[in-house]
């Protein structure tokens, strides 16, 4: 009996593992499955409405803020600093015609007072000589003499000698006065004083640097264009400058996490494309940049300061604003059309911008622009739009059968 078991026992154990699994298939083909409604499942995207727009595209450019007038102090003559303004220091503010500095005018007073001196000892002479000519036309006269006399007999020779000599002293005296006049060193502007290279007691002669200073009354950004910059503004050329206003520019300048902002204005391009960059330079204007002169209420600007520009162009009617990461690189914009299904669309780029992109075509307002990424977008692929109602099924989808669940 142990034999024959062992014998059979393989055998039995096969047969009872195939009546297990047909059971099995027997209570799973029981059951009914669960009938669940298809809505076909589509990709996840977000999406963005379009909207038509008219505006003023702008144009962005970057430049250093720089004096429009600048000025290196120099000494015309030779002398002791004998006194110098509270002004006279970096960053130190002054106005027009305020004297700076003062060098010792003692020796230069001397000299016009010699000059005076001379030039009427001169006139004098003049003087002398003229009733000398006079008087030798009277004797002429009254000694009978018939003819006109020489110019040796009237002395027109001495004459024009004393002339000249009465020129040259008034001359002397000019040179003296302004001598005097150039130890008082003045700016004709109101300005600030950048550097100072001198100061009191100080021997200096003619050709001594004594400072540099700025007017304060203007600063300029240049800001470079691009070719493409420059289609897009209204820049007059240089025959319609005058005629033809600039645009206005917005200048911004980020300080401890602050944007601060100034309004400025076009007032001339350069007229030369540099030959490196093939940039052209377009310079903005700045009034009262310190707000010193009570012309400008806006923040001070400091010279030396790095800004950002935004300059109006010129105006654009029913453009499509996008961002710029939407737009693909063979120019076409994935659209969720009204079936949920993606549209690869051509588009007409009007101008592309790092962050933004304009269309003038191709894309209609309302519609629905996919901004997510899709690696491969095939045309009439389904979408999901997140954040939209889910769709009703389409008539005639068919029904998915579930493995799951139990009858109902």
């Amino acid at each position: 009996m142990r034999r024959w078991f062992r014998k059979f026992l393989p055998l039995l154990l096969i047969i009872g593992s195939i009546v297990i699994v047909v059971m099995l298939v027997q209570i799973a083909a029981s059951k009914r499955p669960e009938l669940k409604d298809q809505a076909t499942a589509g990709i996840l995207v977000d999406t963005i409405e379009a909207q038509v727009k008219t505006l003023n595209f702008k144009v962005y450019s970057q430049g250093t803020v720089r004096p429009r007038t600048q000025t290196s102090l120099v000494s015309e003559v030779s002398g002791k600093v004998v006194s110098v303004s509270d002004d006279f220091i970096a960053g130190g503010f002054f106005r027009e015609g305020e004297v700076l500095l003062q060098i010792d005018p003692s020796d230069y007073a001397t000299a016009v007072k010699r000059a005076e001196a001379a030039l009427a000892s001169r006139q004098a002479k003049l003087a002398d000589e003229q009733a000398r000519s006079e008087q030798a036309l009277r004797d002429w006269r009254n000694l009978g003499r018939k003819g006109e006399p020489s110019d040796l007999v009237l002395r027109k020779p001495q004459l024009q000698d004393a002339v000249a000599n009465v020129n040259a002293a008034e001359a002397d005296l000019q040179k003296a006065r302004r001598d005097l006049q150039r130890t008082r060193i003045t700016v004709p502007y109101d300005g600030l004083l950048k550097e100072k290279l001198v100061d009191i007691g100080q021997y200096v002669t003619p050709g001594t640097r004594l400072g540099v200073s700025f007017s304060i009354e203007s600063a300029e950004v240049r800001l470079p264009l691009s070719k493409d910059d420059v289609a897009f503004l209204q820049l007059p050329s240089a025959v319609e400058a005058q005629e033809t206003p600039f645009p206005p520019t917005t200048l911004y300048s980020t300080e401890a996490g602050t944007v601060r902002q100034w309004q400025a204005q076009i007032i001339r391009t350069e007229g030369v494309v540099d030959e490196v960059s093939r940039v052209i330079y377009a310079v903005a204007e700045v009034i009262d940049p310190y707000g010193v002169l009570g012309i400008s209420q806006q923040d001070e600007l400091r010279v030396g300061t790095f800004v950002k520009a935004e300059i109006e162009g010129v105006a654009a009617e029913n453009v499509v604003v996008l961002p710029r990461f939407v737009l693909q690189g063979d120019n076409t914009v994935l659209v969720a059309n009204s079936d949920n299904k993606l549209e690869v669309r051509k588009v007409a780029v009007v101008r592309a911008e790092p962050s933004l992109v304009y269309l003038s075509d191709g894309i209609a307002g309302g519609e629905r622009v996919v901004t997510t990424t899709l690696e491969a977008p095939i045309p009439g692929t389904r979408l999901t739009v997140a954040g939209a109602n889910p769709a009703e099924p389409e008539p005639g989808t068919n029904a998915v059968v579930s493995a799951a669940g139990d009858e109902p």
